[in-house]
């Protein structure tokens, strides 16, 4: 059978070491993070020069720093003489300072300054000195870290996703809202719940009134995707509106419950235009009629106020499907005009902890761009996350505890609608050495 591009493979166990074993989580540190290319911020956040961003991920921290107009550079963020991390959190510096000793650099790593140095002679060398430079590079408006001098560039890293999703414009999209909490559970259970639309039965009900949402997904390279059986330009909701008795009244439905129960996946232009349809079309027209009137009215409705859209063959917008899972730890759920993404970090070493955070991106009128702060927001309720989200959230302890028992032998996920997430642990296998899915006998 095949569904949107997805073969039906055989199926497959997989164990839970990736998930609880202490390990496992130590091995990661060693042949996960310093290996791959893992999103560190958004080049919004580092505007001018000497704004700066520290990237932590288990053992290591990383200083993601302007240097130039045109130049985004990276450095281990550790002190050349005793060790002590430079920054914390987000700012601005004209030189990066060690609170310690007092020892400086320059925003390009060079050694600028060290507290009565005549005290080694000749013996600390620029080299000694200099900052240790990570590899740094930018896709959709995103910095990339590497901390492999060896590892692919970011360009082929990226492949196919990036050239899947660069019709799209995501680097002309900038933060609506920003947020973060803490997760008992490990982070791949964190990340692969939004790596898959088959849990939409069961977590999110009232978003099948009009359909079951079947999905395909599969793994692409290291990457994975799915997306609806039905998937049309309009940013997720046609699946959700499919086989409502009136396409008019099931859009605007469908679209009014995204902008209330997630804050993301639309936009409040198209939940606009969405309520005028019943007044702007007559009773009887057709579903694909109503989804390009729904399309032509936003776009011109944005054109007003100066956002464009970006032009997508129709052909490559069902075909990228919905969301794409971004090797390792990053979910994008795109749209013509929005993104609603995640990412997902261990919390130190602790295989049953996670830093989980949640933001959407937007297309602004030029000067009109919000810049949210990133939030934490530690309480699970519909006031700070709204009620899709709780839902997912109300999973992932439950899911981890589960995972620990005696009782689980192994995740047997979906040959179809799952398929991303086998895709997942082949590639983790693959950097790891152990946990591979195994056909079941």
């Amino acid at each position: 059978m095949t569904v949107q591009g997805a073969i039906t493979q055989s199926p497959v166990v997989i164990g839970n070491e990736a998930y609880v074993s202490q390990s496992y989580a130590d091995a990661e540190a060693q042949k996960l993070w310093p290996k791959v290319w893992q999103v560190a911020c958004r080049e919004e956040e580092i505007p001018q020069v000497g704004d700066f961003v520290t990237y932590d991920i288990m053992d290591d921290s990383i200083i993601v720093v302007r240097a130039a107009p045109d130049r985004i550079a990276a450095y281990f963020n550790v002190c050349r003489h005793r060790g002590r991390q430079l920054t914390e959190g987000c700012g601005h510096a004209r030189k990066l300072v060690c609170k310690f000793h007092a020892w400086s650099w320059d925003l390009d790593g060079n050694n600028i300054g060290v507290v009565r140095k005549d005290g080694w002679g000749d013996s600390l060398k620029d080299d000694d000195l200099r900052l240790r430079d990570v590899r740094v590079d930018s896709w959709g408006g995103w910095v990339f870290v590497c901390m492999d001098p060896d590892a692919p560039s970011l360009a082929d890293y990226l492949a196919p996703a990036a050239a899947t999703l660069d019709p799209f414009e995501l680097d002309k999209m900038r933060y609506r809202w920003r947020q973060w909490l803490h997760f008992p559970c490990n982070w791949k259970v964190a990340i692969e719940a939004f790596n898959e639309g088959y849990h939409v039965a069961g977590t999110h009900p009232q978003l099948t009134k009009y359909s079951p949402k079947p999905t395909w997904s599969d793994g692409r390279g290291i990457h994975g995707v799915f997306g609806s059986q039905s998937r049309e330009g309009t940013g997720g909701a046609t699946a959700g509106a499919a086989g409502a008795p009136d396409m008019r009244r099931g859009l605007a439905d469908s679209l009014n419950q995204l902008w209330e129960e997630v804050n993301g996946t639309t936009t409040e232009t198209m939940v606009r235009v969405a309520n005028l349809l019943v007044e702007e079309l007559p009773e009887g027209t057709s579903p694909q009629d109503v989804q390009m009137h729904l399309m032509k009215r936003t776009v011109e409705e944005d054109a007003k106020r100066g956002v464009n859209w970006p032009r997508i063959d129709p052909a490559h917008f069902a075909a990228a499907g919905n969301v794409w899972h971004i090797f390792p730890n990053t979910v994008v759920i795109h749209g013509p005009t929005f993104a609603l993404c995640y990412r997902a970090r261990p919390d130190g070493r602790d295989p049953n902890s996670c830093i989980f955070e949640v933001y959407t991106l937007e297309r602004f009128p030029e000067g009109q761009e919000p810049k949210p702060e990133n939030l934490h927001k530690p309480d699970i309720d519909e006031a700070s996350w709204r009620k899709v989200l709780c839902q997912d959230f109300s999973n992932m302890g439950a899911v981890q505890r589960g995972l620990r028992s005696r009782g689980f032998d192994g995740l047997r996920p979906s040959p179809v609608e799952e398929r991303a997430i086998i895709n997942f642990h082949r590639v983790l296998a693959d950097y790891l050495g152990t946990g591979a899915p195994q056909p079941i006998e």
